[in-house]
């Protein structure tokens, strides 16, 4: 047999088992030589490796931070009305010999699958201690923060790290939106009459207080009126009682003059009068020429 024809046959098996035996590690990525489905090695420098050709493979798995959608689920919370809820996760695979025991063959879709289920259980479990006005509040970063400590220690069982948890979306079902919008109009109602009623009873407290003060006041300037009219009189009477006893009958024509004003009127066109009355004494006395 001709040596050329055994020597290149042998070259090519030699080239193949040195191209078999070599493999490259990406950056993005981590791998796991496996003999017989046993891990052998652990290359997680990116770069040239190798390996023994036909006995041993390399599988790779990424090292990039990755993202889950959970689907939405229902929860319970306290007060009994349910939520549907959606979330997302972010994760990693950061030992990646446990992450192969863990999950096998089935890789990064069967991680997807043990952390869906980490997650909803997390979720159902932290969200349901709390009221739905807590969940549906702006301020849910505590809630989404136990859901992620709670998810850490189950996932690194998988050898995954959570790195974060979303709560993306927190409604109500589309059958209780009718009767919870109808419970909060008819909260908003009671409060609003509880408004309109503490406003009236503010109202008739003023009311009254105002009633009460124009009341004292007016009354209190009676009082003072009175007690003014009360002194003027008293006044008017001893300057009276004063011209009086000074000049008695000048005293005596001037309330005279004083009572034929008030008498002798336009609208006075008949006076029955007895002829020696003492009214006209002064018209008719020489004392009043």
């Amino acid at each position: 047999m001709n040596k050329s024809s055994l020597i290149l046959p042998a070259i090519a098996i030699v080239v193949v088992g040195i191209l078999s035996s070599v493999f490259i590690v990406d950056e993005r990525e981590k791998a796991l030589v496996l003999q017989f489905g046993k891990v052998v090695a652990v290359k997680d420098e990116p770069g040239l490796a190798f390996k023994i050709p036909f006995v041993q493979e390399v599988v790779t798995y990424d090292d990039r931070i990755l993202s889950r959608d959970v689907a939405a689920l229902e929860v319970t919370p306290l007060d009994d009305r349910r939520l549907v809820v959606d979330a997302f996760a972010r994760y990693r695979i950061v030992d990646v010999e446990q992450f192969r025991e863990a999950v096998g063959v089935g890789g990064e879709r069967g991680a997807e699958t043990r952390i869906d289920s980490i997650l909803k259980a997390k979720i159902r479990e932290v969200l349901g201690s709390v009221s739905s006005n807590d969940i549906l509040s702006s301020d849910r970063a505590v809630l989404m923060l136990k859901i992620r400590n709670g998810a850490i220690a189950d996932a690194r069982d998988l050898g995954l790290e959570v790195i974060d948890v979303r709560l993306k979306r927190t409604d109500l079902p589309r059958a209780n939106l009718r009767s919870t919008f109808d419970r909060m109009r008819a909260e908003r109602n009671r409060e609003a009459a509880d408004e309109i009623a503490r406003g009236k009873e503010a109202a008739l407290r003023v009311t009254a207080q105002a009633d009460r003060t124009v009341i004292e006041t007016v009354s209190d300037a009676q009082r003072q009126a009175e007690i003014i009219r009360g002194e003027a009189d008293a006044k008017r009477s001893a300057v009276f009682a004063e011209a009086f006893g000074k000049d008695i009958e000048f005293f005596k024509f001037y309330r005279s003059l004083q009572a034929y004003r008030a008498s002798l009127k336009g609208e006075n066109s008949t006076m029955v009068l007895s002829p020696d009355s003492d009214f006209f004494s002064y018209l008719k006395s020489d004392a009043a020429k």
